[in-house]
């Protein structure tokens, strides 16, 4: 994988504050003060080829009232490389400390800062992960305009400590609002620069509508569209259930 500076940029968020008639907060908030572990599964057309994302572990637990962990595991099918490969891609791990909360006017509000660690399994040349382990910090504020409705703004930088050279900030747009009979929308549009590969910019756009069948159990399905000429990916589609606690 080459040397790459990614600008993420996640601006503006709108994120549902409540899942509808269960009034908790929806795990698809990044910034949701949530315990749940989802399984997801995402089909991504690179074009010439393509690739499987399967989320063996997707979730997150609160260790304490300001203090959240969240955690991924990514098992990757590709044939970027001209022959189907399969294995696992990273570990992730996020913790995320919310330092204040109140109200900004009549919006509430609340803030978050950490970090990521990101450990890479080393299969980049079957064409899976980026060959670098990274550390990423990040930090966001969560505003809720109105009942149903967040809106976020986050910026992470994802750098190398490990492997290939790598260095990344991101800038992402998430937009999840609340739906009658406890279903869901959300739009997640990220903008990345790569500054050591021509100032290459990134930008991929995800869509999702889930539903919560109980305060404990929720589905989901995903449209993923890469967007501009330096995209990372074409078209792509995901789902994934989900486990509240």
């Amino acid at each position: 994988m080459k040397k790459a500076l990614t600008i993420g940029a996640a601006v503006l968020l709108c994120v549902s504050a409540t899942t509808g008639a269960y009034g908790a907060e929806n795990a698809s908030n990044p910034l949701a003060s949530v315990n749940n572990t989802d399984v997801r599964l995402q089909y991504y057309d690179l074009g010439s080829s393509d690739r499987i994302d399967f989320w063996a572990a997707d979730g997150a637990y609160m260790l304490t009232p300001k203090l959240k962990l969240k955690y991924e595991v990514h098992y990757w099918s590709t044939d970027v490389t001209g022959s189907r490969e399969n294995e696992l891609e990273t570990v992730h791990l996020k913790p995320i400390y919310f330092p204040k909360q109140g109200m900004i006017g009549s919006w509430k509000y609340k803030l978050a800062v950490g970090a990521e660690l990101i450990m890479d399994f080393g299969h980049d040349d079957k064409g899976i992960g980026s060959g670098s382990d990274q550390i990423a910090p990040l930090v966001g504020l969560a505003l809720v305009p109105r009942e149903g409705t967040v809106l976020i703004p986050l910026v992470q930088h994802f750098q190398d400590f490990n492997g290939k050279d790598l260095s990344t900030t991101a800038l992402r747009l998430i937009g999840l609002e609340a739906l009658p009979n406890n279903n869901w929308f959300k739009l997640d549009a990220i903008f990345r620069v790569d500054w050591e590969n021509n100032n290459d910019t990134p930008t991929t756009v995800e869509f999702q509508f889930g539903k919560n069948f109980s305060p404990s159990f929720a589905a989901y399905a995903e449209g993923l569209l890469g967007v501009g000429g330096d995209r990372s990916y074409d078209w792509g589609v995901g789902v994934g259930i989900r486990f509240n606690y």
